[in-house]
């Protein structure tokens, strides 16, 4: 499709967005990213998380270029909250349907604006670039508040084995901005609001005795000093803090690929932490089951998520938010 700067986006896709989606307070200038495909009627379109050079970049091509593809709740459902999904494949590949564009498509029928995260991956971008991109993302969306009526205190990640990691490494390894930075986006938080981590690959960086594959066996061209190194730098249970988001974990006992163990010192470190968690393990279930794949107990997990969801607020509108949303629109106030 044709590629629009962000003002013919804007024009596009306004009313839908005023309509359908939450302000909240004042915003930080959007910057101008580049708009790659667009489709107001579906309410998809797909923004670079760079604009101008990327940083780290080795080439122009789609692998080279981290994007996020954005969902949005049917007009008049939003309810300010959102949030970035990072699909899994092993830093190898991007399951970007199975865990990415249907996750997304479930979270915008709950309101919830969705970012499917395209990041960079392989030996090509070794860590820490893919958290580098998962950062930034979790910025631009915080930049995004008044574009698209996001609440930018209302900002999750939720991430499925690989992107499980990633999106546990964002939660722990963050900061809150660059306040002289020139970019303007580079000023703003990059902790996410809550986590959601499913069948997560949280030992990705640590060897095992159990022959499951670990970051280093996928990636075989890293060198083995940088291997070492990784261990404690991205195993996220070593860098859980009071500051670590709220969490949603879940995981299956005989998931043969990455280990529950992994999910149980994640949660005990959280625990341990004082922040808030909620641990599910399955009896039973196939690594890389995504929203479910027929089993009666396992597909159970989006139902207790989303009671999670309600139970921390993610699904309720604010107050101010829909204030500010009727004024926008210049609805009557009751």
């Amino acid at each position: 499709m044709k590629t629009v700067g962000i003002a013919g986006f804007r024009c596009l896709i306004a009313v839908a967005v005023m309509t359908a989606q939450l302000g909240n307070g004042q915003s930080t200038a959007a910057p101008a990213s580049t708009i790659q495909s667009l489709d107001p009627g579906l309410g998809i379109t797909t923004v670079s998380l760079w604009d101008a050079v990327v940083p780290g970049a080795k080439g122009t091509d789609s692998a080279d270029t981290p994007t996020l593809t954005v969902f949005l709740p049917h007009p008049g459902r939003g309810n300010g909250t959102a949030v970035v999904v990072a699909p899994g494949g092993a830093y190898v590949g991007l399951a970007s349907n199975l865990e990415g564009r249907q996750v997304a498509d479930w979270f915008t029928s709950r309101g919830v604006i969705a970012f499917v995260l395209k990041y960079r991956l392989g030996a090509k971008y070794p860590y820490p670039i893919p958290l580098q991109d998962a950062q930034r993302a979790i910025r631009l969306v915080r930049s995004y508040e008044k574009t698209f009526g996001i609440s930018r205190n209302r900002i999750g990640i939720i991430g499925f084995s690989a992107g499980g990691h990633l999106a546990a490494m964002t939660g722990t390894l963050f900061d809150l901005g660059n306040p002289d930075a020139s970019d303007p986006v580079e000023r703003l938080s990059a902790r996410p609001d809550f986590m959601v981590l499913g069948y997560p690959w949280l030992n990705a960086m640590q060897p095992n005795k159990q022959n499951m594959i670990t970051y280093c066996s996928v990636l075989r061209e890293i060198p083995a000093e940088q291997c070492k190194g990784n261990e404690e730098k991205y195993t996220p249970s070593l860098h859980v803090t009071p500051r670590t988001p709220p969490a949603f974990i879940f995981s299956t006992s005989d998931d043969r690929v990455v280990p529950v163990t992994a999910s149980v010192e994640f949660y005990s470190a959280l625990h341990a932490a004082g922040v808030s968690a909620e641990l599910h393990i399955f009896r039973h279930g196939d690594h890389g089951s995504g929203l479910g794949t027929g089993d009666a107990t396992l597909d159970l997990w989006p139902t207790l998520l989303e009671s999670w969801l309600r139970d921390q607020g993610w699904l309720t509108p604010e107050v101010a938010a829909l204030a500010a949303a009727k004024a926008a629109s210049g609805a009557p106030s009751r």
